[in-house]
């Protein structure tokens, strides 16, 4: 039986430090993720762990009117039922004035400054009256005057409320007067410059969070763009030559696999483009998406013509006319019903311009798509233009006009050979 009991109790004291050390061990992980959860909120919001400075930062001190109350409730003031309105009516316009503060529009309301006048006639009045202790609501109201005043009217409106104190402590109190007038411009002054500071933390964190909103929506912006684009030319041009190898399949088998090859490299070229795209490092290349049109619009029956005259482009212009040639003749391939498309890049010392033209059924019924004004956005961007639009003639057909400032190009640049001149090829 003793036997028994004792195991008993040896299991009841096992279960209890079992539930002892793993309450110590949950204590402990709570006061840990509390720890990291204050710290992350105070960096987060620019101010450390007490956070930004509020209203209820600035209502302790009105303990610094004890003194004065002490003296009313021991009967210690003459007239003690006027120095009791008079505190009530301090403390109800300073907690006033104080909420008002942190409202910007409420804090520049002129009833605010209607208070803040208000509040000086009571501490002075209150001073004057009865000196001592009451000559502490001075601070106070030095304290209230800075946080509601700001800007350049902190400094002369400073300087009156601290004359005041100076001068109304200065009946009675003597070399004590120095503190009261220091206290007085301290305390307005550091307040002033607290809330300020709070003020602007508060708009740069704002500021902040909406760069990095905007940031998002023009990563957003150029990666529709890119995907536009790129999917656009590369599913018109595999779908054009899937039609042109099932035409030719029955008979020239070995034409229609050279179509086949050619979808095949035209589906690698574009997952490439993709993964590009998404990191965000692809850029176009005039020539390369020359040779692709060229490529794309024979395979659809549109026969080519390209000329290109002027001096090398430096890579940003050149980068920004292939996305145009890459989607004005994915545009001619899907909708125009064109026979020939006319590719020409003119530039100079100062200025590039390409116009691509086909003699297809112009402008048709249907809304511009997005293609051509997410191009126009990137021009604008870069100080250039793009305009689309018929064909000028009496014959039908659509042009697409770009025109871009030709920046200086880096000496690296300037190191690849120049392309033929004045070249005219179909």
């Amino acid at each position: 039986m003793k036997r028994a009991t004792g195991a008993k109790m040896h299991g009841q004291r096992g279960t209890d430090e079992d539930w002892k050390a793993d309450w110590a061990a949950h204590k402990a992980e709570w006061l840990e993720r509390r720890r990291k959860r204050r710290k992350t909120c105070g960096e987060a919001s620019g101010y450390g762990p007490m956070g930004p400075p509020s209203a209820f930062t600035l209502l302790p001190w009105l303990l610094m009117g004890m003194g004065a109350i002490s003296n009313v409730i021991k009967g210690e003031t003459p007239n003690p039922w006027i120095g009791a309105l008079g505190l009530l009516l301090f403390n109800s316009l300073y907690i006033t004035l104080v909420f008002r503060a942190f409202d910007r529009r409420a804090r520049e309301a002129a009833s605010t400054r209607w208070c803040l006048a208000a509040l000086g006639a009571v501490t002075c009045t209150l001073a004057f009256v009865y000196g001592g202790n009451w000559l502490l609501f001075f601070p106070l109201w030095g304290l209230a005057t800075g946080a509601v005043v700001r800007g350049r009217m902190l400094g002369p409106v400073m300087f009156a409320v601290t004359t005041l104190a100076a001068v109304i402590a200065g009946r009675d109190e003597g070399w004590d007067t120095l503190g009261i007038a220091y206290g007085t411009l301290l305390s307005g002054m550091v307040t002033a410059a607290i809330l300020a500071l709070s003020e602007t933390v508060k708009e740069l964190r704002d500021t902040r969070q909406e760069l990095a909103r905007a940031a998002v929506d023009q990563e957003r912006l150029r990666f529709s763009r890119d995907l536009h684009d790129l999917l656009g030319h590369t599913l018109s041009v595999i779908v054009v030559k899937s039609e042109a190898a099932r035409r030719i399949a029955p008979r020239d088998m070995a034409a229609a696999l050279t179509q086949v090859a050619d979808i095949e490299s035209v589906g690698r070229q574009a997952l490439t483009e993709i993964r590009e795209a998404v990191t965000g490092y692809r850029e176009a290349s005039l020539a390369a998406e020359l040779d692709r049109a060229r490529g794309a619009l024979t395979a659809a029956g549109i026969e080519p013509v390209l000329r290109q005259s002027g001096p090398p482009l430096p890579p940003q212009a050149a980068a920004l006319l292939g996305w145009v040639v890459r989607e004005a003749a994915t545009n001619a391939i899907r909708h125009s019903g064109a026979t020939t498309c006319e590719i020409e890049v003119r530039s100079s010392a100062e200025r590039v311009c390409l116009v691509i033209t086909d003699n297809g059924n112009g402008v048709g019924s249907t809304p511009p798509g997005s293609g051509l004004t997410g191009l126009t956005e990137r021009l604008a961007a870069a100080g250039g233009t793009l305009v689309g639009g018929p064909a000028p003639g009496p014959a039908r057909g659509f042009r697409v006009t770009a025109e871009l400032p030709v920046e200086p190009a880096e000496p690296e640049d300037r190191a690849a050979p120049a392309g033929p001149t004045d070249e005219e090829s179909r």
